[in-house]
């Protein structure tokens, strides 16, 4: 399949997805988050596809966030529809595939794209890698299970800070915290990620999707992803969220009023 935004290959039946919008760090709109469905559509149904990676185009972003000026048009019902879209057509697509999708995290992973990378199974990064969710920078909470996720990774107290301030980490830090399960030099990234797939690839199929499927219900319902969906739907009924956008389009700081 031939996509505007990612390049595809296949190697040694590991698929992988790059995201290809360097000059906008990779961030995500409309047509990548489409494009990415239809990318995991084909890691579920090619029998030749053992794995996938996912990563970004470049040496500074995995994935940058969001585009924000599609968020402009944004109202309450919308917003709530934009976030359970993506949801279910990309991040708990991944998070639910029976073959194992690993982040190839090579620069920015902020935003949407620390969500996308934390529905991978798990997250191989650079030591050029940064992590954030700076939603709250925008008048936002996240959208695409990162309150959720997160939480289970870092545990309910370095979530809340991590989220609420909006700061960025290196990924020393991520390691450290255990959001990524590897640290390695940007020229072997890919490499190294390669390497693990490929032992698992040594593996029984049958049993690597059980593994995946009793890991992700582990203590785990659908009730958390259904409240982050509708609250990150409320936050298109505030002023803050466009003022937000609007800043960050015009490179400024906002001024949020709390309404």
């Amino acid at each position: 399949m031939t996509y505007q935004t990612l390049v595809t290959s296949l190697e040694n039946n590991i698929f992988i997805i790059t995201i290809n919008r360097p000059e906008k760090l990779n961030a995500l709109n409309k047509t990548v988050i489409e494009e990415i469905s239809a990318a995991i559509d084909e890691v579920y149904n090619n029998d030749e596809i053992k794995s996938a990676i996912i990563t970004g185009a470049g040496e500074k972003a995995f994935v940058a966030g969001a585009d924000i000026s599609e968020f402009l048009t944004l109202e309450k019902n919308s917003g709530e529809a934009l976030a359970k879209k993506g949801q279910q057509a990309v991040f708990d697509k991944i998070e639910n595939s029976p073959k194992p999708i690993v982040a190839a995290v090579n620069g920015f992973a902020l935003g949407g794209g620390c969500e996308l990378a934390l529905a991978c199974h798990f997250i191989i990064a650079s030591d050029n890698a940064k992590f954030g969710q700076p939603e709250v920078n925008l008048g936002l909470i996240p959208g695409y299970g990162g309150t959720q996720r997160l939480t289970q990774l870092v545990g309910r107290n370095r979530a809340m800070q991590f989220i609420m301030t909006g700061e960025m980490i290196n990924a020393k830090d991520a390691e450290q915290y255990g959001i990524a399960n590897k640290v390695v030099s940007q020229n072997k990234l890919l490499d190294e990620t390669k390497e693990i797939l490929q032992t698992i690839h040594t593996k029984a199929p049958l049993a690597i999707a059980k593994v995946i499927e009793v890991i992700n219900n582990f203590d785990h319902t659908q009730q958390g992803y259904d409240f982050e969906i509708k609250k990150f739907g409320e936050c298109f009924a505030t002023e803050d969220v466009k003022e937000g956008a609007n800043a960050f389009l015009e490179k400024r700081k906002p001024n949020f009023k709390g309404r």
